[in-house]
């Protein structure tokens, strides 16, 4: 895997940009496996998948995003909240109602539709140090939520399209894809 250094002035470090994983690679498809080791490697790739989501741009991101099957998120929703790590977070619980939030991934850039997803869920998720957390979350971050634990179950997002909308999806990244080259 090639990782790319970067010097941002704004900071007095050196950032680790990792290459991410674009559609239709087949290790999104896969499973991540439980994080069991809470150590220094484990940081540092929260650090560069932060720094990573940061120059996709995204909001949210998986350690499989840039290959590495790990259940690994990190969010950064903006709104003064800062950047979250979660690690092996499971939903425990979801409401019933729903909501239609548009979604897309760091994997296809450009292309994003319209996904239902619970409404509220409940999260239980390690820290970095590996202490058991819960958190309550509505809205934008019960949608990242569901969207980031399903990339972690091998699920990517236009799974939960219907197939037409889906296969349009695809036409369209493809045709964009071509359009970079």
């Amino acid at each position: 895997m090639r990782v790319v250094r970067r010097r941002v002035l704004a900071y007095d470090h050196r950032m680790t940009i990792r290459p991410i994983v674009r559609y239709p690679d087949p290790r999104l498809d896969l499973a991540a496996e439980p994080v069991d080791v809470f150590d220094d490697p484990l940081r540092e790739l929260a650090q560069d998948l932060l720094e990573t989501m940061h120059a996709a741009p995204g909001i949210g991101i998986t350690a499989p995003h840039v290959g590495i099957a790990l259940r690994v998120v990190v969010l950064d929703l903006g709104a003064g909240e800062g950047p979250q790590t979660y690690v092996n977070p499971e939903i425990i619980r979801a409401s019933p109602e729903t909501i239609l939030h548009k979604e897309g991934s760091v994997s296809m850039p450009g292309i994003n539709d319209e996904v239902e997803r619970h409404a509220r869920v409940r999260v239980k998720y390690q820290d970095l140090d590996g202490v058991v957390q819960f958190e309550e979350a509505d809205g934008l971050r019960a949608v990242c939520h569901q969207h980031e634990i399903d990339q972690l179950d091998g699920m990517f997002w236009i799974k939960r399209l219907s197939r037409l909308k889906r296969e349009r999806l695809i036409k369209r990244y493809e045709k964009i894809a071509r359009n970079r080259h």
